[in-house]
């Protein structure tokens, strides 16, 4: 087990008012090469969830519980070892590829920027590996595009080039929060298969966030419905496809258009 969350609770304190908890008690476990979806409508507290797990979250938040990673609890380690543990243990796939990446550094450089500073590399082999990178998250012409800037790629290039770096440092748990959002259903169909590809040739374990139970469907082994902080359910995705246990879950399905929601039963 690679991950083990424990009655997770986190709260937001307000200026002379009474914190607001926004994750309450939620429990579930990842194995290692396998795939956990986390799945709900905005504000249910996915977001919170990943940043809890990377240790992320900001200084008016205030988390309870266990949250342990390979047996060490990210709640109680020092920010110098959290440090330790993000990007090279855990690394992460954030919503907005335009905002995560700098639109000041070519994207070559920002995804060698963790192996020169991190692994020691000279700069012509990082930017060797950044190269490779490229190629695996299939950036067409990736010997061409390593100098371009963020605003010079699409959407989903740039969202690759997101992916590249946080697989840069080898991580063996990725997390990747809402890595679809606004873009074509053609790329978002890419975007997930090689995200499907990483776990299965590296090995690696992966939390994929969204509010698209769809998403979640085609690559997750298991399945975590959230909704307001709390867990509504949590099991195998094909028995949550097939037969959800909470009406929330039940309504979600059903908000899905016809023909999608019968090929993921299909599909399992």
């Amino acid at each position: 087990m690679i991950l083990d969350v424990r009655d997770l609770r986190v709260s937001f304190t307000r200026e002379k008012l009474p914190p607001v908890e926004v994750v309450h008690g939620v429990s579930f476990s990842l194995e290692r090469g396998k795939t956990l979806g986390i799945v709900g409508e905005s504000g249910s507290g996915k977001s919170v969830i990943s940043l809890t797990t990377i240790g992320l979250l900001p200084g008016t938040a205030r988390a309870s519980g266990q949250v342990l990673f390979d047996g060490r609890d990210i709640l109680t380690l020092p920010e110098r070892e959290l440090c330790k543990l993000r990007g090279n243990r855990i690394g992460m796939i954030f919503q907005e590829p335009m905002t995560a990446l700098n639109p000041a550094m070519r994207v070559g450089a920002q995804i060698a920027e963790g192996l020169v500073l991190n692994n020691g590399m000279s700069k012509r082999a990082a930017r060797a590996e950044a190269l490779r990178l490229l190629d695996m998250v299939q950036i067409p012409r990736a010997a061409e595009r390593i100098d371009s800037f963020p605003h010079e790629m699409s959407g989903g290039q740039r969202q690759r080039v997101g992916i590249a770096i946080a697989l840069a440092l080898k991580p063996d748990l990725l997390i990747a929060d809402e890595p679809t959002t606004a873009l074509d259903v053609t790329v978002q169909a890419e975007i997930l298969d090689i995200l499907d590809d990483l776990v299965s040739d590296l090995g690696i374990s992966l939390i994929l966030i969204s509010h698209d139970l769809g998403v979640i469907a085609r690559i997750a082994d298991r399945t975590l419905v959230m909704y307001r902080g709390d867990e509504m359910e949590q099991g195998p995705t094909e028995d949550i496809l097939r037969r959800p246990g909470h009406a929330y879950t039940r309504k979600l399905l059903d908000a899905m258009p016809g023909r999608v929601r019968a090929s993921m039963k299909e599909n399992g």
